[in-house]
């Protein structure tokens, strides 16, 4: 489906699955869990699935002459990270705006975890008071408008990549990954859970399984608690990247699953539902989610087997897309581990 486009790798190659053996147990063994493992796809700044999104977008960077990546994200931004981190990789200057999109009050909050990341691989990370949208955002567009003032050539990178006209197709090459090591395992998941903020991922990943028919299989679990903008940006992306891919059909509202519970209270702050997740699947499988977006769509995961949403017998294919860095903001939530 991807042959058309340009990638430029960033990544190891295809990320391991590995069973949840002791989670599956733990939570009656009816359901069989699995993990694709996204967060260690790469050696560049502890990877994630930003990365994959940013093998086709940096192709269209470089041909365009710039010099300097210019993104946004919140203080804890996994995908400002990988802008940073990609910009060195490839000689670009990196300009990020760092919003303030999540209501919490670490003391270390804006130097530890991503941010720091950021600025130790040079990065210019400028810090705004703005709250939390994830449509197209003024602060952004002032950052691109200062690098072409003083003297810089911008390209512009959208929160998360996701409204960016190459945004989805990271995520469709993640189907036809699957797909091949499906062949390989001897068996097809009957369920992808995927966590779902701007987009992107959830809506390349939408297109990729629609090819076999499993577009509603992709079970987003939102965790911008702004849900309905979230479903309706998912439903956009993936019509343009069905379209991008010549998919061959119509990707409609019903290919989109976006499951809001998990969410609250707001997106950025971890429940205790989610810590809970977050601590349950570090002792049993020494696997370690976040407390902005693996943390809930564990949380989310954990509870639909609970409530017996996925059939007695499903293989169900979490994708893990990293955000470890993050933790280091929230040291006090997870004082006692």
């Amino acid at each position: 489906m991807l042959d058309a486009f340009e990638r430029y790798p960033l990544t190891f190659g295809p990320t391991h699955i590995e069973k949840l053996e002791r989670l599956s147990a733990h939570l009656g063994g009816k359901v069989q869990l699995y993990a694709k493992r996204d967060d260690c796809n790469s050696g560049l700044a502890f990877g994630g699935n930003k990365l994959r999104k940013l093998e086709y977008i940096i192709p269209d960077a470089i041909a365009s002459g710039a010099d300097t990546l210019v993104s946004i994200g919140g203080v804890q931004s996994n995908h400002t990270r990988m802008i940073a981190a990609v910009a060195a990789k490839i000689g670009f200057k990196c300009r990020l705006v760092q919003e303030a999109w999540v209501p919490h009050e670490d003391a270390v909050y804006d130097r530890v975890g991503n941010i720091m990341l950021s600025r130790i691989m040079g990065a210019d990370v400028r810090l705004v008071d703005d709250g939390f949208d994830i449509g197209i955002r003024k602060s952004w567009e002032d950052a691109i408008e200062e690098v072409k003032a003083n003297g810089g050539k911008p390209y512009a990178i959208p929160a998360g990549a996701s409204v960016h006209p190459y945004g989805g197709l990271g995520y469709v090459g993640f189907a036809e990954e699957v797909r091949a090591q499906e062949e390989e395992l001897g068996f097809k998941f009957d369920y992808i859970v995927v966590c779902t903020v701007t987009g992107s991922t959830h809506a390349g990943m939408t297109v990729g399984f629609a090819k076999d028919g499993r577009a509603n299989r992709v079970i987003g679990i939102d965790a911008s608690f702004t849900p309905q903008q979230t479903r309706e940006q998912v439903l956009a992306i993936a019509k343009r990247t069905a379209d991008l891919v010549k998919l061959g059909r119509e990707i409609t509202s019903g290919d989109v699953v976006l499951i809001e519970d998990y969410a609250y209270p707001v997106y950025g702050v971890p429940s205790e539902e989610t810590k809970d997740a977050i601590r349950l699947v570090g002792r049993l499988e020494g696997m370690i989610t976040d407390p902005v977006y693996e943390g809930k769509s564990m949380q989310g995961m954990i509870d639909l087997v609970k409530k017996g949403y996925f059939p007695e017998g499903s293989k169900v294919l979490y994708a893990h897309l990293g955000g470890a860095p993050a933790l280091n903001g929230y040291g006090y939530a997870f004082r006692n581990g």
